[in-house]
């Protein structure tokens, strides 16, 4: 299938532009700035999402968003055949305003040509796209607070309880796909509005905070609950505009005779990842929990864990190597250590299910014996 993309090289373009690559069989056409404008006669779909928010007159929306529209429908219309079009509006086309009023024109561009040729139209008024590639202090105010936040500028928030309503680039592209699916297998919708999400509804304050709270996981080897919903999509696209010579950091360690400690990530509810080190002969742990509980991986060296109950004293023994990985769980209610039984330096990797609290540890110490 080939697909033509104007405002290729703009944030959501560059986003989608990759996703289509990615499709074995898929050939994007690109339309830019800046570029001889390649024939649409071959094309089979168009996403339309060049334009313009910020021009440096007012009058600028008109030509950027409403007149670009315009030719490019009378373009598409003089093909002879219905070639299906996506386009990229903004929920600002609802308000009486340059941009808006320039956005609805785009609108009703398409809508006649579709009504002209029977081609599928579709189009989304979207609220604000957050993502990776947007460009701060321009199109997003999550990629400023990201980029003032790795560079250490200060975020100004004027009003911490103003709603703010995003959508995720990712979920953008794959609705913008779903619809390409549609085109191939002959799917179609006609005269109403598509939405791309889900929509995140939350305030400026919680982004803010939150963004910054992704400033402090190295130096605190914290993390927040990155893997779902916004929280995710914020802490991806904060990441994104990290500069290489930074992708790496050492973490805190804590060293003594018997080897080193070392914290990587401590969650808000899934507890910690850690490594620790055994010199040959070296036993650690010596302790048991009521509530914790604890996920060891040898990954360098051999080791011996012991445990004991302490209700009935009944002993259990687990040998381990690096070479056979084998993940040994503490038991709430038994005494357990490890000790290195080789004669290089043991490597262990540690999750417990929740992060160390020094005031209440839920580690009492006890010795199992000899």
């Amino acid at each position: 299938m080939r697909i033509a993309v104007t405002g290729s090289r703009g944030f959501i373009g560059a986003n989608l532009v990759t996703r289509l690559r990615e499709r074995p069989g898929t050939e994007v056409v690109e339309l830019h700035r800046g570029s001889d404008a390649p024939p649409l006669d071959g094309v089979d779909a168009v996403v339309h999402l060049a334009g313009v928010n910020r021009p440096p007159d007012p009058s600028g929306f008109e030509q950027g968003n409403a007149a670009l529209t315009a030719q490019l429908a009378k373009t598409l219309g003089a093909l002879g055949r219905p070639v299906p079009v996506i386009l990229s509006s903004s929920t600002q086309a609802a308000l009486d305003n340059p941009y808006g009023s320039s956005k609805r024109a785009a609108e009703q561009a398409l809508q006649d040509y579709a009504r002209a040729s029977g081609a599928d139209v579709r189009i989304y008024r979207l609220t604000n796209v957050f993502g990776k590639w947007a460009r701060p202090n321009y199109n997003s105010a999550v990629a400023t607070f990201c980029h003032n936040t790795v560079h250490g500028i200060p975020i100004t928030v004027h009003d911490p309880a103003a709603p703010l309503r995003l959508v995720y680039i990712d979920d953008v592209c794959e609705a913008f796909l779903r619809d390409i699916d549609d085109f191939v297998a002959g799917s179609r919708v006609d005269g109403a509005f598509r939405e791309a999400g889900p929509v995140h509804e939350t305030t400026v304050g919680a982004v803010a905070s939150m963004i910054a709270g992704f400033a402090r996981s190295r130096s605190e080897a914290t993390v927040d609950r990155v893997g779902t919903g916004l929280c995710r999509a914020l802490y991806a696209t904060y990441l994104s505009h990290i500069p290489p010579a930074e992708f790496s950091y050492r973490p805190v360690r804590h060293v003594d005779p018997r080897g080193e400690f070392a914290e990587i990530v401590r969650s808000a509810d899934s507890g910690q990842v850690s490594y620790f080190t055994a010199h040959p002969g070296v036993t650690r742990g010596g302790h048991y929990h009521h509530t914790k509980n604890e996920k060891f991986l040898v990954l360098r060296g051999r080791a011996r864990f012991r445990f004991r109950d302490m209700r009935t004293g009944a002993v259990h023994q687990i040998d381990t190597t690096g070479t056979d990985p084998t993940v040994v769980e503490t038991v709430p209610g038994w005494a357990h250590d490890i000790t290195n039984i080789g004669e290089e330096e043991m490597l262990v990797m540690l999750w417990a299910n929740e992060a160390f609290d020094r005031e209440h540890p839920d580690t009492i110490a006890t010795r199992l014996g000899s």
